[in-house]
């Protein structure tokens, strides 16, 4: 989807392109940084962004403190290994399982954005909760408005400045600190953190660098790097062209009813447009919606909100700037159900019944037999013949779990545990275990044997591998 060429407008519009040379609007054509100073429009749709993002804050909040199954709603135990989802946790040997919870989110990202474009850009992703929620409005409460702040900004330093830049990065600084910490938290646990951040930062030195560097790049992203962070670095824009298709969701200017724009009150030979800038104004990257669609749209309805206004000022209709599609500008009806999103549809509803087929018959506890590391098998004192195998279980479920370890075939054989039998592990935790098959001497005459190991649990449930026993005879 190509992006329309921008008209260029007065280079005493604030935050909006001055010269042909500037490619992005947050970026002069030396390289230098162009700050813009966006308007907030506090429109219908702010206000159901605000509620839809502080909601989403508040969930943010909540994951790793909420117990779902004695663990957190979302737990990313790197150290561990472990990964845990609303009360289903991943383990490495669940390797198919990742796969698919990692397809079925690939695969959900591109049905949503050829469906509803990128409004998860405008309205849920952190970048943007964060900081027109909160670093913004704190930065308009101590500066005060933005042709205030751009005032002086651009003027020298004074105390008036410097205790307004003093206090804002300040809060920023608590903030910063705080979603530092619940993002952590993620990883780490609430539970342990707190004990942690009442001890020596040496004493986990690492979760306090992760800490420390966490809060650094919040700090820069939402105090300096801003809406460049949407425009330049995110992956998610250059993605548009080929996630979007004529039939997408996107902020559209009804040109048709607002053309030819132009001020004035004779109206009678222009159209709705009364070419105020306070779209681009009030645009938190910056862009004029009126050349149609770009990279840059976050699709925030920043510029439907502020534009509606005026249209109600002057007595016009609402929606000059509104959601639409490319086919509907095109004067043509928007079809939801097309190829692609069939199947993409499709595509994820198979992934989505794997994943949950999997689930439901993954077992109770996942259990791996075998060769310990050294000397395979020995030859005993009265001849028979030792073999030293490794038990690895994985206890799956809410509960303690206790097993046994035994030998079905060949005749003869028994199994000496390494520690103490009944084997007790905890819930949701995994366990090694040794232990020595003996054999009678005749039973390897041939060299090796075939063996029937059994691992029996508590709760009746039973695990039986094949496993092949070596002698001195034995090729190795």
């Amino acid at each position: 989807m190509a992006v329309s060429e921008r008209n260029f407008v007065p280079a005493d519009s604030v935050g909006v392109l001055d010269s042909p040379e500037e490619v992005l609007t947050t970026m002069n054509a030396d390289g230098s940084r162009n700050w813009i100073y966006p308007t907030p429009s506090t429109g219908r749709y702010y206000w159901q962004r605000l509620v839809v993002g502080w909601a989403l804050i508040a969930l943010f909040v909540a994951l790793p403190i909420v117990q779902i199954g004695g663990k957190p709603a979302v737990f990313l135990d790197i150290l561990h290994r472990e990964f845990t989802f609303f009360g289903v946790t991943f383990y490495p040997t669940d390797t198919f399982l990742l796969l698919l919870l990692g397809i079925g989110t690939l695969v959900g990202v591109i049905l949503f954005t050829a469906l509803l474009g990128r409004v998860w850009c405008g309205w849920a992703c952190p970048q943007t909760v964060y900081l027109e929620f909160v670093y913004r409005p704190i930065e308009r409460w101590i500066e005060g408005k933005e042709h205030v702040r751009k005032r002086r900004d651009e003027g020298p330093w004074t105390f008036d400045k410097a205790w307004r830049k003093g206090a804002k990065w300040s809060l920023y600084l608590v903030f910063s600190l705080m979603l530092a910490h619940t993002f952590v938290a993620y990883f780490a646990g609430w539970e342990n953190l707190l004990v942690w951040m009442q001890g020596s930062p040496t004493d986990h030195w690492g979760y306090f660098v992760m800490m420390a560097a966490t809060t650094g790049l919040i700090l820069f992203d939402f105090g300096f790097f801003r809406e460049q962070m949407c425009t330049i670095t995110c992956p998610y824009a250059r993605f548009q062209s080929v996630l979007l298709d004529p039939d997408s969701l996107i902020v559209s200017y009804d040109e048709e009813r607002g053309e030819p724009r132009g001020k004035g009150r004779d109206r009678d030979d222009l159209g709705d447009c009364v070419d105020c800038y306070a779209c681009v104004r009030t645009c938190p990257t910056g862009i004029d919606i009126r050349d149609g669609l770009q990279m840059e749209c976050i699709a925030c309805t920043q510029c439907m909100d502020a534009c509606d206004d005026i249209m109600d000022k002057m007595g016009y209709e609402p929606g000059l700037i509104q959601y639409s599609s490319e086919r509907e500008d095109a004067g043509e009806e928007r079809r939801l159900v097309r190829p692609r999103t069939v199947l993409y549809g499709l595509l994820l509803t198979l992934v989505a019944g794997l994943l949950v087929g999997a689930l439901t018959t993954r077992g109770s506890y996942d259990v791996n037999i075998g060769r310990a590391v050294g000397q395979p098998f020995m030859v005993l004192p009265d001849e028979s013949v030792a073999n030293r195998i490794r038990v690895r279980v994985r206890n799956q479920t809410p509960k303690e779990a206790q097993y046994t370890i035994a030998v079905n075939e060949p005749a003869g054989a028994e199994v000496k545990v390494v520690g103490v039998s009944p084997i007790t592990i905890p819930p949701q935790e995994m366990t090694r275990t040794e232990a020595w098959i003996v054999l009678p001497a005749p039973t390897l005459e041939t060299g090796t044997v075939q063996s029937t190991i059994r691992v029996q649990f508590a709760d009746g449930t039973t695990y039986t591998k094949t496993f092949p026993l070596l002698g001195p005879n034995s090729e190795r």
